[in-house]
């Protein structure tokens, strides 16, 4: 029987091979790692993402001002912001698995290998990590920027701190350097490089002139100045921290862990806030929660200057 009918009707049915498979996938959706490799795609560049950040705000002030939905803005402007601080925490916890899966894996090395294979790429997804929650990290600066310039007020996140991670150098030789390295940068995201200078006052004292001339007075000393603080919602101490929004100065807020130490929490919160070794402390009028704070002080042999009421 000839088999070189050309009639499609007797052409058999072809099943399409495997490489065939491969290649459409990445014709039609492009590369996508495998959940045991990390992703080589590079990251967006700095220009691209501070436009996307821009574009979406300017978008949505220019669409909603003026209408009847401005009265909503500012809200949806805070959560654009949230959008992608939500998104750091979400690559945080990513990272400490990994840590937790490296710590692991180091147990489990037994000179195979396999198992050599299984911690490098453990490795390469930690800073691939790092790497991410850098970047989100600087698109919710950009965007709280952006939301500051439109509401005239800093924006804060209404659970947990907004903190800045220092990079993490890339050239990691094995995987303690890598743990140790995030560990020194969870310690640090809380201390900025810079002389870290402790304010305390009470949430009754709102001598905003004499709060911001002692703190312009060290911040001429010590531009490159960390301030840290209480993270009073009221009184000094929140007068403090506009201070330091104005001035573009790093600020960090010790807030008291009153559900871990219940009524001893703000005299905790002093003790790591020395724990820091601060070029020194600055105390306005309060109550006993900042004698405790000046007392340590000066048990650390760390200068302390008081001010208002029975101060300079």
């Amino acid at each position: 029987m000839p088999t070189d009918n050309a009639n499609t009707e007797f052409e058999p049915h072809h099943e399409g091979s495997a490489t065939d498979y491969v290649f459409n996938e990445l014709q039609l959706h492009g590369y996508r790692p495998f959940q045991d490799e990390p992703d080589p795609r590079p990251m967006p560049e700095a220009h691209q993402v501070q436009g996307a950040v821009g574009d979406i705000f300017d978008a949505l002030i220019s669409t909603l001002d003026d209408t009847r939905l401005e009265p909503d803005l500012n809200d949806l402007l805070w959560s654009g912001v949230n959008l992608f601080h939500r998104a750091v925490d979400r690559v945080a916890r990513e990272l400490d698995d990994n840590e937790q899966a490296q710590r692991r894996s180091q147990d489990e090395q037994d000179g195979s290998e396999i198992r050599s294979v299984e911690l490098e790429r453990l490795l390469a997804e930690g800073q691939s990590l790092i790497e991410r929650r850098d970047v989100f990290e600087h698109m919710r600066d950009l965007a709280a920027e952006h939301y500051e310039r439109h509401t005239r007020a800093p924006w804060r996140p209404r659970a947990g701190s907004m903190v800045n991670h220092r990079k993490v150098t890339s050239a990691m030789i094995d995987s303690r350097d890598f743990l140790s390295a995030k560990r020194r940068a969870s310690n640090e995201l809380l201390i900025p490089p810079g002389p870290k200078v402790v304010f305390s006052g009470g949430a009754d004292f709102e001598n905003y002139n004499l709060i911001w001339a002692k703190l312009d007075a060290v911040h001429a000393k010590h531009p490159d100045m960390v301030l840290m603080h209480g993270g009073s919602p009221k009184g000094a101490e929140l007068i403090a921290a506009k201070w330091a929004d104005a001035r573009k100065v790093a600020q960090i807020a010790f807030k008291p862990d009153w559900t871990r130490h219940a009524k001893a929490a703000p005299f905790k919160r002093n003790d790591a806030m020395l724990d820091v070794l601060p070029i020194g402390v600055l105390v306005a009028p309060g109550s006993g929660i900042q004698d405790n704070l000046a007392d340590k002080a000066k048990q650390k042999g760390i200068p302390v200057w008081k001010f208002g009421i029975g101060g300079a």
